[in-house]
Formats: structure tokens, sequence, C-alpha cells
């Protein structure tokens, strides 16, 4: 009975998230999984109204010079449509004069007035339309023409612009007051560009009318095809009928699941986009907010997120939050070395790169209605990112997510649990293991593997689990604009040109951060080596080596770098499933063997193809603390004890012939004690705060983080949880969370 009255009370909850779903109940799982279901209508109703059919329009948008009639009338002679300009075929038609006439005849403001109330008055169907540089200022005509048609934005290089215009001798645009620079109201006009498009055609410096043609085609194809991006697990195996898909997943739900039914790490079921070496060379001069926002549009299909939302999620991830204004910077330390700056986010630390952005991912693509509980296993640093990020959604957002971060009660540094203890917000809560990072791993895992206590939580609360860890495919994606960012800047400096390769060494436990260049270079950023570093817990580096991934006997040490404290290194398995042509058979094999035997080894052929890109090495405790001081000795520039492992081996494993990018992870002030020590300050101090206050003392570089100083002044203490290293109390604690934020929702 009381089976049936909860499958009774999912049903209900099932239909109030998704009132327009028949769902016939015959076992709780299949209610469990009702999420997919909706996702798929939601799918199809984005699909029925923008799929291009014939009474569509492909609409060209961009400012004056981009080539939008040329461009539009080659494409109406491939499709065999009309091209419709809509300075001669509308406006001069409409005039009985010249556009320029007119401009000058009624001023800006009336210009655009009247230039709306004739496309207002204009319709077609089945055309290719080509709208002037100032249709997109004018909202009613823009909506007007939205419904009708697939709005292609035609971005060109702002030089390029001012050149064409130039060439044509045109030197004053609509909107433009003698004295203003084209250049700045080429600038104030992309804001309502990035407002109305569809799908953006990035246009390279030099390309030709056909090859812009070509590339809008493309786009509107993928626009179209809604179901071709899809993501599989790491261990799915696919059936002997190729055509069965029914395991393959959208980006809105890998995001939304977190990790794969059986246990597995979704993945792109396609390569990852590349761009060309004239694109990349278009994101140069670009801000990192430009190319986030270029290189996630190629990775996140628009009928997941449409790509103006996406722009709003970008400038808010990555606007008033960060610290310093180019978000990630690369700084040059000494030779051919450079360290890339992901520190100066609100908790300093480079999971804010991904966890200010994730968290408004996720929101999008939950289903309305229903309430989500994200779990987090941290090592230090994740927590604190995670509860911060999800602290800035939106009021209603707030009210239907909520997260929990659990994370080692004493196997993180003083400052990092103060950190994610007073991060705690009215969605978000931290609770202590007493046991250490890979045991609060493990455990997450197995609690999203645990299909009666998930069902349960459903049928009870009307509450289903997610991740933010890097298992989670929207976390691990944002990473990837740093590593490519980092190599732009190096030529927007002049320190390489382009298509000069580099190495990069970072410091991981989990994987994530060095698989996310790997992505990067995927995408064509030419990165030769990818060098792994890590500490006293050299697991990741003994497999590089020989292949064989090893647990027995091996225990968890705590060192100065506790972020990468880590034996089980969840991203690998994305890796392994790459190199091995994505055979889920292997990888599943592989990963059962090390849950039950704790070992596995691999291939002779898969070691070789692994280290055709990957060299690693690990440092000792005493070596790290040796490069935190003679960096500061030699350029007043402090490392964090991660930056500093990457540091050593970096110096040992790269080989000079071409420049090494060294990810420098966190902020040193969240380390103060190791920090101090390996300075050899004796005033060592009680207190975080008065040691932050310290360090600020030495004018050293990076300056002291505004956002840490500020959390070294809270003098309060927040009260969290502590439980004992157990399956069944973290599933309590968990329960019992749930309980506070969601228990009234459907009472």
């Amino acid at each position: 009975m009381l089976y049936f009255n909860r499958c009774q009370h999912l049903k209900q909850i099932t239909q109030r998230c998704f009132p327009n779903i028949q769902v016939k109940m015959n076992k709780h799982i299949q209610l469990i999984l009702s999420r997919t279901f909706v996702l798929a209508e939601l799918r199809k109703s984005w699909h029925s109204s923008h799929t291009l059919v014939k009474d569509k329009n492909i609409i060209l948008m961009g400012p004056p010079g981009a080539g939008k009639t040329t461009v539009g009338r080659i494409i109406g002679q491939k499709l065999g449509c009309r091209a419709i300009d809509v300075d001669d075929d509308i406006l001069e038609k409409t005039w009985n004069m010249s556009v320029a006439e007119k401009l000058q005849d009624v001023g800006n403001e009336q210009f655009l007035e009247e230039e709306g109330k004739a496309v207002l008055n204009f319709s077609a169907s089945g055309s290719v339309i080509s709208l002037t540089g100032s249709n997109p200022m004018h909202d009613a005509s823009m909506w007007h023409l939205k419904k009708n048609g697939i709005i292609v934005y035609l971005d060109v290089p702002p030089m390029d612009i001012i050149n064409r215009l130039k060439s044509m001798k045109i030197n004053r645009i609509v909107g433009q007051d003698f004295g203003t620079p084209m250049k700045d109201l080429l600038a104030f006009r992309r804001q309502y560009y990035k407002k109305w498009y569809d799908t953006r055609v990035f246009c390279e410096s030099g390309a030709s009318p056909e090859e812009v043609a070509d590339k809008v085609l493309n786009a509107v194809k993928r626009y179209q095809d809604v179901d071709s991006e899809t993501f599989i697990s790491t261990r799915h195996i696919w059936p002997k009928d190729c055509k069965q898909k029914n395991s393959t997943k959208f980006f809105s739900e890998a995001v939304i699941e977190g990790l794969a039914s059986d246990g597995g790490l979704f993945v792109p079921e396609k390569e990852f986009p590349k761009l060309s070496s004239g694109e990349w060379k278009g994101l140069v001069g670009a801000t990192y907010i430009e190319r986030a926002q270029i290189l996630l549009e190629r990775c996140i299909h628009p009928a997941d997120i449409p790509a103006a939302r996406l722009g709003e999620m970008i400038e808010t991830a990555y606007g008033k939050n960060f610290a310093c204004s180019k978000i990630a910077p690369v700084r040059h330390l000494s030779g051919n070395q450079f360290i890339l700056e992901l520190f100066h986010g609100p908790t300093g630390s480079f999971k804010d790169l991904s966890l200010q952005l994730m968290p408004h991912l996720f929101a999008h693509c939950i289903p309305p209605n229903c309430n989500y509980m994200v779990l987090v296993a941290t090592s230090g640093d994740t927590g604190s990112a995670v509860l911060n990020g999800f602290s800035h959604l939106s009021n209603n957002d707030k009210k239907r997510i909520a997260v929990v971060t659990f994370f080692p009660e004493n196997g993180v540094s003083d400052f990092q649990k103060a950190q994610i203890i007073g991060s705690q917000k009215e969605n978000g809560w931290a609770v202590g293991v007493k046991s250490d990072f890979d045991f609060c791993q493990t455990a997450v895992k197995r609690i999203f593997k645990d299909s009666d206590f998930t069902g349960f939580l459903t049928v009870e609360y009307g509450t289903i689990l997610s991740s933010a860890n890097s298992i989670n495919w929207g976390r691990l994606l944002p990473q990837v604009i740093y590593h490519a960012s980092a190599y732009l800047d190096l030529v927007s400096q002049g320190f390489i040109s382009f298509g000069s390769p580099v190495d990069v060494c970072i410091p991981t436990g989990n994987f994530g951060n060095i698989l996310a260049a790997v992505y990067a270079k995927m995408m064509g950023i030419p990165i030769r080596k990818f060098i792994c570093a890590s500490n006293q817990n050299h697991v990741l580096t003994d497999f590089i080596k020989t292949g064989h991934y090893d647990l027995r006997e091996r225990k968890l040490v705590q060192t100065f770098s506790p972020a990468i404290d880590i034996l089980k290194s969840s991203n690998l398995e994305r890796h392994l499933h790459l190199i091995a042509n994505k055979d889920g058979q292997l990888i599943t094999k592989l990963f059962s063997q090390l849950e039950d035997q704790h070992h596995f080894q691999i291939e002779k052929i898969l070691v070789e193809k692994l280290q055709q890109d990957f060299v690693a090495d690990w440092c000792s405790e005493e070596d790290c603390l040796a490069a935190i001081s003679s960096t500061y000795n030699a350029s007043g520039y402090i490392l964090d004890p991660h930056t500093a492992v990457a540091k050593v081996v970096a110096d040992r494993m790269q080989d000079k012939t071409c420049p090494v990018i060294v990810s420098s992870t966190a902020h040193y002030s969240k380390f103060a004690p190791a920090i101090m020590q390996a300075l050899k300050i004796k005033e060592i101090n009680q207190t975080s705060s008065s040691q932050l206050y310290l360090l600020s003392s030495y004018s050293a570089l990076p300056p002291p983080h505004g956002a840490l100083l500020e959390r070294a002044k809270q003098q309060e203490k927040m009260e969290h949880q502590v439980c004992t290293a157990d399956m069944d109390v973290l599933k309590s604690q968990v329960e019992r969370l749930i309980q506070n934020q969601f228990i009234g929702m459907f009472s």
C-alpha cells in the first residue's frame, strides 16, 4: 500500500511538473525517468517552431559592410529562392527616395522609426532577407521578422567593416553623430545584434562571400537539426542495431542528470567542433566573454540554450564577480614559462571559471516546477565555488535548486574549510565528512546509482538529484575556454604567432582541468604536450608512465596542495574513452576492475597513444616549498602550493623548445600557512585573517585577493554538519536537507 501511495504521489508530482505529458504508472522507475519525457516534449516544441521549412525565411543580420546583400543573393541562387534586400526592395520603394536621402531628411531617431514601420508592413516567406545594419534597433519589426524566420548574424571583425566602409566611401551610418568614431558605433550596435540572432556565422578576415554563404547554410542546417548533437555514457555499449539510440542524451539532459545511469560519464557522441585558423585569429583581440560565447555556441545547440540566452548567462557569470577584467590573464613568469591565473573569481580558485556559469546553465535546462538537489564532493575549492555560484541564481530558481557539498572534515586547509562553511546560503549547505575526498566522491557516485534511494526521494519529496562536480558536463565544458583564451593571449601579446605550439602544465588529481585542455586542442588550439603534475598522491603520474592504475596498498597522503589529494580520478574515464575509440565495453571492464580489484592495466597500444600527448611527474613537499621560495626570490611572484607543484614538474619535463603555460589554480592566500613556511616567515599567527594581512604586506605579485580578504574579516562562525564516513549517514543527511528545503512544496 505504501508503495502504491508513493507511486500515486509521484504521478501527481510528474503531472504537476510536466502537465502536458500523460504517464502510465507501472513502475516507479519509469516515473523517475519522466524528466526525459518532458525534455523530449520541450525539444519537439522547439523543433516545430524553429525548423526551416518552405515558408520560413533566412534573415541575414549584421553591420553595414558585413556583406549581407551579396551573401543573400548567393544563398538565394543556391536555394532557388527569392533574395530580398531591405534597403533596395523595401525602404527605397516605400519612400521613393534613397536611404541616404531619407536619413538626411529626417535625422537618426525618426529614420529608425520609419524604417521599422516599413518593415512591419512587409511580409515574405521562403526567402533570404538581408536586413539593414540598423533594423535590429527597432524591436517591433524584429519580432515581426523573427516569427517567420531564422536570424543569422554575420559577425565580421570590426576592422574589416571599417576598411570595407572606407573603400565604399561610406563615412557615416545610421545613429552615428558627427565626431563619433566608427569603431565605437559598431561596438554599440553589437548589443542589438546579440539580442536577436538565432545562430551566428563568425566571418574570418578575408573570407569570400561564397565562403560566408556556405557557412550560413551550414549554420542553418545545424540549427534545424535539433537531434544531431547528442551525448553518450563512457560505459555505453551500442546494440547490434546501430539505429537504436535510446541511450543518447541531449546537452540539457546531460547537465541535469550529471552522472549516467550506468555509472559512466557523459561525453559528446561526435567530436568537438573545430574552429578554422582564421576563426581563431579573429578571436585574438576579443575579450574573454566574447571568446566564451563563440566557443560555447559551437558546443551547445540552440535547442538546449538559445544563443541570446546563453550570452546573457556568460555576461552574468564573467561580469562583476571577477577581480580582473581579463578574467583569466596570462602572466610571463620567466624564460618561456607563463602563468595562467585562474584565481580571480569570487572564491579565489579555478573552479569559479566554470561554477559562476554552470548554475545558470543548469537552471535553464531543468523542467519548470520541479525540485533538484545538487550533490557535490570537494577536495577543497569546489565546495565554496559551488555554493557561491548557485547562490547567484534568481530567487525563483533558488527555491527549486538546492546544493549540499561534502568535504573531508580534516582534509582541507583551514582557510578552505572556513570558506566552504562561510559560503552556505539559503539554498546551500556544507557537510564535513570524517574521511578523505575519495570517500566523498565515491559516496556521491553511489548515491546517484542507488535507484531505490533516488526513487524514494522523487516519490516522497518530488526531488531529483544531480551533480556539480566535473563529472557533470556542464561543469567541465566552460573550462575549455580558459585554455583556449590563454593561447590567444600569448598571440595577442606577441610572444608567439598563431599556429606555434605550446605545452601546458596542470596540477591535477581528478583530471578535469587537464582534460579541458585536451578538448581545447580538439577545437584547434595547437597544444603539443599535456604535462600532468602530481603531488605525493601520484597515481595519475604512475598511470601515465606505465598504463597501470593501481590503488592497492596506496593510502591518501595529506599535502600542502589538498585540491589534488585524490586517488580516484573521475575524468580519466572520459579520456580513456576518447583514446579507446569510444569503446564503452572496455571502459566498463576497466572501471569495474578498479572498483572490485582496486587496479587495472590498459593495453600497450593505449599506453602508447596516451603517451603521444601526455608526460607526467610528481613533486615532493620539500620541492613544493622550495619552488615557492625560489620563485618569490627571483621574481617577487608567490605561487600557491598547487601551482608550485606544476612549476616543479614543468621545470623538469619541458624541453625548452616551446612555451609552457602553467595553470595557477588558486590564490596563494588560501594556503597562507604553507606560504609562510616556504618564505620562512616566523610570525605565523593563529588566525587566517592575520596571516592573510601579513602576506598582503609583502607587496608581492599577484596582489591580494579582495574577496578572500573580505572573507577573512568575517568573524562570525557559521554552523555546519559533520558526519561519519558511512553511506547511510550521508543519505540521511541528503534526505534531511531535502526535507528542510522542499517539504512544503507538494504538501
